[in-house]
């Protein structure tokens, strides 16, 4: 792999929010890790991740009864990873609010996802009956953001 495309790697790395990346050409391997204090042997590196992913599955449990009874109407969900959006602009009026009807095809959002701002529309016309996600939060690919009613 040439040096031209080692800068361009590592500088995607860098802009993105991904912390890792892997590449195999050939024969040839290289990874960036993102933010590391130091090279450490592999097994160790996810000895000290297990702990930190087993801490946010606790909190998040007592938050997870709460989703499934939530959802009473069509769920509209997040179609990739990246950052909710309610408005156009951060001065602008949300896109929809609880209690408004929509129409199929109508703007309910925006996702950011890598600098890119991906309009989400409705799959469903009806009345928005609950906004799931707060406005500037991360969400998941999958992630229930409105219920249509």
């Amino acid at each position: 792999m040439d040096l031209r495309k080692l800068k361009t790697l590592i500088d995607l790395v860098a802009e993105s929010g991904i912390a890792e990346l892997e590449i195999t050409e050939g024969e040839g391997k290289v990874r960036i890790v993102k933010f590391s204090q130091a090279v450490q042997p592999v097994a160790p590196v996810h000895d000290l991740h297990v702990p930190v992913a087993a801490a946010p599955a606790q909190a998040a449990a007592p938050v997870a009864p709460a989703a499934p009874a939530a959802p009473s109407g069509h769920v509209v969900k997040a179609p990739m990873v990246g950052t909710f959006y309610r408005a156009p602009n951060p001065g602008a009026s949300p896109f929809v609010e609880v209690g408004q009807s929509v129409k199929e095809g109508e703007p309910l959002c925006i996702i950011e996802a890598m600098k890119l701002l991906n309009e989400i529309e409705a799959d469903k016309a009806g009345v928005i009956k609950e906004i799931l996600v707060e406005n500037g939060e991360p969400v998941e690919y999958g992630q229930p953001l409105f219920v249509i009613g």
